[in-house]
């Protein structure tokens, strides 16, 4: 693993799983009403096999949702180095997509299950200036592209060919960066992004200092000048909605990470992994939606 803080807490259930298995930046504007996420619900997140990222697949009807964890891993991905996976995304065709890391090195994978049940892997070289971290996938609602996340303080998100659903990729082929999302306000430790309209993202942060919104581990929206293609850059305006839920039954620091909107019930859903021994017993799924 890179020596990140998005890792902080990987090493640990790196090691329950083999016991188990033996620049001064501006004040984001207020949120609207509109703007109000309301918690409706939760469910206990397993630590293993929920603890990185979810995502509500349509196609086919029916599906489960998706969940990645440290033991959601394939062994022989793993074995290749792959050993760190976030937050995936599924197009509205059905194609479903994690993002994997290595601890060093110059590529980013991308593993992709067809509609059909097969898997492929899609490798992206890193571009100059590049981060290592493979944080989040979002796929853009027409589909052809896919949003992906550096970690730490950053003012971008990266725009690349939907592996597997635009037709210019091919898992022989380098996946390119096309372009990025130049946002308004900085934004720290992305864990994960989703599509909620066609030029709006809702995404969960592990901002552990409070110091560019105000607020630890805010929910955020950026909305775009317009969709993300190879044409252009685009910008992104930032606003920060509100703390995400921070319960626990143990004192500590809490670690958000993956999120989902699901666009046929409204329903947004992001991962928070709780402290200590609790990360065990009470980290949750929250539900919230928008009043």
């Amino acid at each position: 693993m890179s020596p990140r803080p998005r890792h902080r807490r990987h090493a640990a259930l790196t090691g329950l799983l083999a016991l188990v298995t033996a620049a001064a930046v501006a004040t984001a504007p207020p949120a609207t009403a509109a703007d109000t996420w309301t918690e409706v619900g939760s469910d206990r997140a397993d630590p293993l096999t929920e603890s990185q990222g979810l995502t509500s697949v349509e196609v086919p009807a029916g599906s489960a949702n998706r969940y990645t964890g440290i033991g959601t891993i394939p062994v022989d991905v793993r074995a290749r180095g792959w050993n760190h996976v976030g937050d995936p995304d599924a197009s509205y065709d059905g194609h479903y997509i994690e993002p994997y890391q290595r601890d060093s090195g110059d590529t980013k994978m991308f593993r992709v299950q067809a509609p059909d049940g097969g898997w492929s892997e899609y490798v992206h070289r890193l571009a100059p200036g590049e981060a290592l971290n493979n944080s989040w996938v979002a796929v853009s609602p027409d589909g052809r592209w896919m949003l992906s996340g550096e970690y730490g303080t950053m003012s971008r998100l990266l725009v690349l060919p939907t592996p597997g659903v635009n037709p210019g990729t091919s898992p022989s082929a380098d996946l390119p960066l096309v372009s990025t999302v130049r946002l308004d306000h900085a934004v720290r430790d992305v864990q994960g992004c989703d599509f909620s309209g066609p030029t709006t993202l809702l995404c969960s942060s592990d901002d552990p200092e409070g110091s560019l919104f105000g607020v630890t581990k805010p929910l955020l929206r950026i909305d775009l000048s317009g969709p993300p293609s190879d044409a252009a850059d685009v910008s992104g305006h930032v606003t920060a909605l509100r703390q995400l839920p921070l319960r626990s039954g143990c004192s500590g620091a809490f670690e958000a990470q993956g999120v989902d909107y699901d666009r046929r019930t409204g329903t947004l859903r992001v991962i928070v992994m709780s402290p200590g021994f609790c990360v065990l017993t009470d980290s949750m799924t929250y539900r919230l939606t928008a009043s």
